[in-house]
């Protein structure tokens, strides 16, 4: 992306993007997110289907691109809102919520921020050791957020310039695994009858695989809110579709079959096939691929906590120093977490990203069901920084909808409290239906039953603009 910002260092943070740096073009929307779905941790998600949930390849092939496909719709959805409102994508659960009950959601995406940051940076310690085994333990975790630090400082312009880049190069990896399996298995597994269909892990595989991309809509407007506003909406929202899901189900798939063909779906066995160039050029774009990934994981909750802050001090302007330092914390605590989890990930990882369903689907669905039924986009996003002139401190239906689905949500829970109904079906996991269906339903009755109207703003009151008081 070309830029008017003399600066190395991205200045903005979680203020409208002024139209006149608005730049870019919508299809720096697929690099993206293709490129940070192409990574161990994308690979490990489609190794669940044949070890956790016992499908045979064939079915488990079916159940990612299900998945996928049905996840990506609401990602996508949110994409298309950072070009219309110039802001990042958690700042605007204020218009939802209010000021202060959008504290609920954002305490709830920092968790998913963080198990995702953890997780990644395990993944990119021991993809690198395979290559440099003496980049491994505190060491490795340290040196790969190291790096991820390092762009995110630099900031959102890098980040898309990065991918850009590498596009090219993560697809041919793709290809050199794909081919490699191929050639290697004989039999990939496709026809396979000794696991075969069953109806609780073909949910349990979907479900994984839809939350995989509905875990991206914190992050999508992150990364097109500087796009210009007169972005046309079907092409944003085409080019995030498309790119997270041609990066993610070709790696879902590639785990899927290599569970079945070598009997582990590990990032060593997968190479193990290749050729010494080949091997050393797919671990460095899968090293590159985690990193990217842990890039976005940790500028996204740079941005949530300023939000956090700001919360309190409706007159601050954050700006890049403020960012960075919170990165800076942000990336110890989670070198911290990871290093506790990395004993017994998988498990740790099975857990949490089912518990991403509980959270993360209310509030998507009570977003999109705001922008495009209720305000059909129709926002101040300078509003979103005022408590007095705004959007208030509390909007009671999104709250209560949110509060009222996640309780709803807790018998069919199957992880770290297994709930009553997710008993009786067995351990099929349907937190992400359910909590599609009722939050959809309870906030559009209760935002009808309520009047149908919140402030409609009208004015530019409460500007987050930088100027040359407040800034930080």
């Amino acid at each position: 992306m070309t830029t008017e910002n003399p600066s190395l260092v991205e200045e903005l943070t979680i203020q409208p993007v002024p139209e006149e740096r608005r730049r870019g073009k919508v299809r720096d929307l697929f690099p993206i997110w293709f490129g940070v779905n192409v990574m161990p941790l994308t690979l490990v998600t489609g190794v669940l289907g044949v070890t956790v949930y016992g499908l045979s390849a064939l079915w488990c092939v079916v159940a990612i691109l299900i998945g996928n496909l049905l996840g990506a719709v609401l990602m996508a959805l949110h994409s298309v809102q950072g070009s219309k409102l110039g802001v990042p994508q958690m700042i605007q659960a204020r218009a939802q919520f209010g000021m202060y009950g959008a504290l609920l959601v954002l305490g709830a995406v920092i968790f998913v921020y963080f198990g995702f940051l953890a997780s990644i940076l395990i993944l990119a310690r021991d993809t690198i050791a395979l290559l440099f085994p003496f980049i491994d333990g505190v060491g490795g975790l340290i040196f790969c957020a190291a790096i991820t630090l390092v762009v995110v400082v630099v900031g959102h312009d890098l980040i898309h310039r990065a991918n850009k880049v590498l596009l090219v190069l993560f697809g041919a990896a793709v290809v050199i695994l794909a081919i490699s399996l191929i050639a290697n298995g004989s039999d990939l597994g496709i026809a396979q009858t000794d696991l075969g269909f069953n109806g609780i892990g073909f949910m349990g595989m979907i479900s994984t695989a839809a939350i995989w991309q509905i875990a991206y809509a914190p992050y999508v407007s992150d990364y097109s809110r500087y796009l210009p506003s007169t972005t046309p909406s079907r092409p944003a929202f085409w080019f995030t579709y498309l790119g997270t899901v041609l990066g993610a189900v070709p790696v879902m798939i590639l785990g899927a079959l290599l569970v079945t063909v070598v009997g582990e779906g590990t990032v060593e066995s997968l190479v193990s096939m290749l050729p010494g160039p080949f091997k050393v050029f797919v671990l460095i774009m899968l090293f590159l691929g985690a990193i990217d990934a842990a890039v976005i994981n940790l500028y996204g909750p740079s941005l949530t906590v300023l939000t956090i802050f700001q919360t309190f001090k409706p007159n601050w302007i954050p700006q890049a120093r403020a960012r960075n330092a919170v990165a800076v914390v942000v990336a110890i605590l989670a070198t911290v977490v990871a290093g506790y989890a990395a004993s017994n990930f998988l498990d740790s990882y099975y857990g949490f990203i089912h518990f991403l369903s509980m959270l993360l689907i209310p509030w998507s669905v009570i977003n999109l069901v705001d922008y495009y039924v209720i305000k059909k986009g129709d926002y101040d996003p300078e509003a979103f920084v005022d408590s007095t002139s705004g959007y208030g401190k509390f909007n009671v239906p999104a709250v209560v909808a949110y509060v009222v689905t996640f309780i709803v949500e807790l018998p069919f829970s199957v992880t770290f409290y297994v709930g009553p109904i997710a008993k009786a079906l067995d351990g099929v996991d349907l937190t992400w239906a359910v909590g599609s269906v009722v939050s959809l339903v309870l906030y559009l009755g209760l935002v009808r039953w309520s009047g149908g109207s919140r402030p409609n703003i009208e004015n530019n009151s409460g500007s987050l603009q930088p100027s040359a008081a407040g800034q930080a």
